[in-house]
């Protein structure tokens, strides 16, 4: 866009609510947002660039249109914001994924209610809890539920009139509406404790069913009274295993995000009831990226939740603060109908409340990935789609992932990561400490690292590792790492396909071909590529860290001259520290196993005074 038309552009924005959609050069919504001014919102990405983050720089690199839409509220501006994220799924926004597909479980607005699961949330007067991660995770919750209330499990037209029961009834699942042993009244106070159950209140009837049991028995209705004992027995037996959080019978959700050192990310809900902890779910995400910072993510879950959530508490309990929590707070408000509090607690019980939901989603956020690498089904549809997207000779059985990690050029290193079948094989894993190049020239240090690597594979004397040559080698890059492979193994006679992923739009470039191939979101090659790529980062980036603070971290001991590792492991042994060198006397430090008169002098000198 022309510099002088965007800034006029620009000065015409109102400071209305609103949202505003970035564009890149093909026209495509690379970024939904929301903004309670949109002139002060949209005018700060094209302004000075310090204290933006990595994700946001790299946004405002792509931008070459936006599009904004004024809207009369906040809360109007927070809706427009969630169906945009969900009609274009942008690049840069992190949502919560397939949140389509969550299931709830309903109690229908009928004169005999069924509870069932449904999918769709639908103002018909029915009631919803939920949603839930998994169909099972309902259906194990819906059948613990029949088994303590005898509600019906059919769908036919209750008129009482019917001539036999079902199964149901004779197994004691089914109070019998449709033969008329159970009227309105009756199979409504049934559905009242479904209710309250999933509310978390179901101590509240313990008392007048036991108050039932005790009247059954003074009638001598011994079966009845047996009837009661059992379901209390077993909703008993339920209460004791819900955590009891708050003397205080509050309610409130606890939420806390999980990241993946590849970018992955996990939101984990615990509902609090009455004082009682229900159940705790865990959400991915999809979107989120290494240096997404916890709070965005953690926005971004409340906004695109809470718009399918079938209950809004009073109050969310929150790991991090989010951005814009006015305008959220006031949007849950709207959807609750009442006030909604945003809490984050430093210190107490909630505290440590977090915390244990915060470990949940740590825990969740690894399974999920190891569910994933280990659903053979799964990979194997990744790895050929990949290799059909690619143009490959074959499917990319073995694949190598290489990148560098360095801070303009200060302790540059690489990583070579392998994936065979689908799945990390660490003990193929390789580390390079880039030895031959001066400054940031990450071109020349990729081509280092692949020589090193490529002249073992040709080495009759390497081990079978470095000899197995991979189907598929990717570069952490564009075409300029790409060509940059390419010279080395033309230079080495080495015949392996080579891509460079750039990872600002997750483009894979191929050689001899202009454009680069873009796999759709939802491709399971995609999320492939994208985890063998983010594990190459994860792999360099943790090499590159170690090795910057052994560097970073000498000790003030390297810098005396005369001074070798045996006579400054005497002096750390005899004082402990560097600091307590400093202060001891010239005479106690010549009486150290290797340190003379003389040196001791030097140390003193060098070291100078604590």
């Amino acid at each position: 866009m022309d510099e002088q038309l965007r800034e006029q552009r620009l000065a015409a924005l109102g400071t209305e609510p609103g949202v505003y959609l970035m564009k890149n050069q093909h026209g495509g919504v690379i970024y939904v947002g929301k903004a309670a001014s949109l002139r002060n919102r949209v005018r700060s990405y094209f302004g000075s660039r310090k204290g933006m983050d990595h994700k946001t720089r790299d946004l405002v690199n792509h931008i070459s249109d936006f599009e904004v839409i004024r809207t009369d509220t906040a809360s109007e501006a927070l809706i427009l914001e969630n169906e945009l994220i969900k009609r274009y799924q942008p690049k840069y926004n992190v949502m919560l994924r397939d949140d389509k597909s969550y299931p709830f479980i309903r109690i229908t607005a009928e004169p005999f209610p069924r509870v069932i699961s449904t999918r769709r949330v639908v103002n018909d007067g029915s009631r919803y809890f939920g949603p839930f991660t998994s169909a099972a995770r309902v259906n194990r919750t819906l059948e613990s539920l029949n088994k303590l209330f005898p509600y019906r499990l059919c769908d036919i037209e209750i008129t009482g009139k019917s001539e036999r029961p079902c199964l149901y009834y004779h197994i004691g699942r089914c109070n019998g509406p449709c033969i008329g042993a159970a009227d309105q009244d009756e199979y409504g106070q049934v559905i009242q404790k479904v209710q309250m159950f999933l509310e978390g209140r179901s101590d509240e009837f313990l008392p007048e069913l036991r108050e039932q049991m005790e009247r059954a028995a003074e009638a001598l209705d011994f079966e009845q009274a047996a009837n009661l004992r059992d379901e209390i027995k077993a909703i008993e037996h339920v209460l004791e295993r819900q955590k009891i959080t708050s003397s205080k019978r509050e309610t409130f959700d606890v939420l806390a995000v999980a990241q993946g050192e590849g970018g992955d990310a996990c939101v984990q809900v615990a509902t609090i009831r009455e004082g009682k902890m229900l159940g705790s779910e865990h959400f991915l995400m999809t979107g989120a990226r290494i240096d997404d910072a916890p709070s965005h993510i953690l926005g971004s879950f409340v906004t695109q939740f809470y718009n399918e959530a079938a209950l809004v508490p009073r109050e969310l309990v929150l790991q991090h603060p989010i951005d814009d929590a006015d305008i959220v707070s006031g949007w849950l408000a709207e959807r609750r109908g009442g006030p909604v509090k945003l809490t984050v607690p430093r210190r107490g019980t909630r505290r440590q409340l977090v915390d244990m939901v915060a470990k949940s989603a740590d825990e969740n956020l690894k399974d999920e990935s190891v569910r994933w690498l280990n659903d053979e089904q799964r990979t194997t549809m990744a790895l050929a789609e990949l290799g059909d997207r690619l143009q490959l000779e074959k499917t990319p059985r073995r694949i190598e992932c290489y990148d560098i990690s360095n801070l303009q050029g200060d302790s540059p290193v690489a990583s070579m990561v392998v994936f065979e079948d689908g799945k990390p094989k660490k003990s193929d894993y390789r580390r390079f400490s880039i030895k031959g190049i001066q400054g940031p020239n990450d071109y020349a240090m990729m081509q280092e690292v692949l020589r090193r690597r490529f002249k073992r594979a040709k080495d009759l004397e390497s081990t079978e590792e470095w000899r197995e040559l991979p189907d598929l080698v990717i570069v952490d890059g564009g075409k300029g790492q790409l060509n940059s492979a390419l010279a080395v193994f033309h230079e080495l006679d080495v015949s392996v396909a080579v891509v460079g992923l750039a990872k600002e739009n997750e483009e894979i470039f191929l050689p001899g071909r202009s454009d680069p191939v873009i796999l759709p979101r939802d491709a399971q090659s995609l999320y492939l590529v994208q985890r063998v790529r983010d594990e190459a980062h994860r792999f360099a980036v943790t090499f590159h860290r170690s090795k910057r603070k052994k560097t970073s971290f000498r000790s003030a001991l390297d810098e005396v001259r005369g001074l070798g590792p045996a006579r400054k492991k005497s002096l750390l042994r005899t004082f402990g520290s560097v600091k307590k060198i400093r202060e001891a006397s010239v005479d106690d430090l010549s009486r150290v196993d290797g340190i003379g008169p003389a040196l001791a002098e030097q140390i003193k000198t060098e070291l100078g005074s604590a």
